[in-house]
């Protein structure tokens, strides 16, 4: 009986093996990471355009807004910054597995003798080590232009885990969304609705300072949890001196993920099985 081998970028993969869905979407992964480092101005401008965002906020807006039990406001804005950041993503996620999906290297992954969840799991972890770097990156510059978390390292750890734990939720929306919706109009209304979810947070401002229906929104925005959850972690200002979200941001930065993961990611598997050019 002979074997037969597939490679997958460099890595032997044997037909008659029991899959292994971990390790060939680490492969998968490593594909996107060196498409990256070869392209990386994606990544570049994504991150100039944040640091943007934190200039135009705190140094230009940032003198005429108050915060609800006081505090400095650049303080506020930067674990909301992070955040946002997490946000951000889900369009290019949604991008890369529609353009993979559109091309037909999506196709040419399922012909190969791997788990099925291989493609989805190695564009997720590609995604979160970007992330992480881009999250990284932009709490080095925050500490540059005056940005001090104020509690200890392992709230500042937690901080960043709750972090990166919304990001990997949303790259299953986005995973979900790039298989279902692959035209380029579906790719730049994702990209629009983007906006008004970060902006309907608190991540620029406190809820308290919204009209009452308004707030109530924001407050129930999973950036917003994950928003104020940082600034309690990192000993920021939070800008929310009552209400639920004011008294249990850590939970609700931790059950928001979940949900969003527990729905989306069964979705994502199901469109990848289903999936026809």
């Amino acid at each position: 009986m002979t074997t037969t081998t597939s490679t997958l970028r460099g890595a032997p993969v044997r037909r008659g093996h029991r899959p292994n869905a971990l390790r060939e979407g680490a492969l998968i992964a490593r594909r996107d990471v060196l498409h990256w480092v070869r392209e990386p101005w994606g990544i570049i401008f994504g991150l100039a355009f944040n640091f943007m965002l934190v200039l135009m906020f705190g140094f230009l807006f940032g003198g005429a807004i108050a915060l609800p039990g006081g505090g400095d406001y650049l303080q506020f804005l930067l674990p909301g910054m992070f955040a946002l950041t997490m946000l951000f993503g889900l369009e290019s996620t949604m991008t890369a597995m529609a353009e993979d999906a559109g091309r037909g290297i999506t196709d040419r992954f399922r012909s190969l003798p791997i788990s099925s969840a291989s493609v989805a799991l190695g564009r997720a972890l590609a995604d979160l080590a970007s992330s992480a770097l881009s999250l990284a990156v932009l709490m080095l510059g925050g500490l540059v232009i005056g940005w001090r978390p104020t509690t200890g390292p392992a709230e500042i750890a937690l901080g960043v885990v709750l972090l990166l734990w919304l990001r990997f939720a949303l790259l299953w929306l986005g995973i979900f969304l790039g298989l279902r919706l692959r035209g380029s109009g579906a790719v730049t209304a994702v990209q629009v609705l983007v906006w008004p979810i970060g902006f309907l947070s608190t991540v620029f401002v406190s809820a308290e300072t919204m009209p009452g229906w308004l707030g109530a929104i924001a407050e129930w925005n999973p950036v917003s949890a994950t928003a104020t959850a940082a600034r309690v972690l990192f000993g920021n200002p939070t800008g929310a001196t009552s209400g639920w979200l004011a008294e249990n941001a850590v939970l609700a930065a931790s059950v928001w993920p979940l949900a969003i993961t527990l729905v989306f990611l069964p979705l994502a598997a199901g469109a990848y099985r289903r999936l026809r050019r």
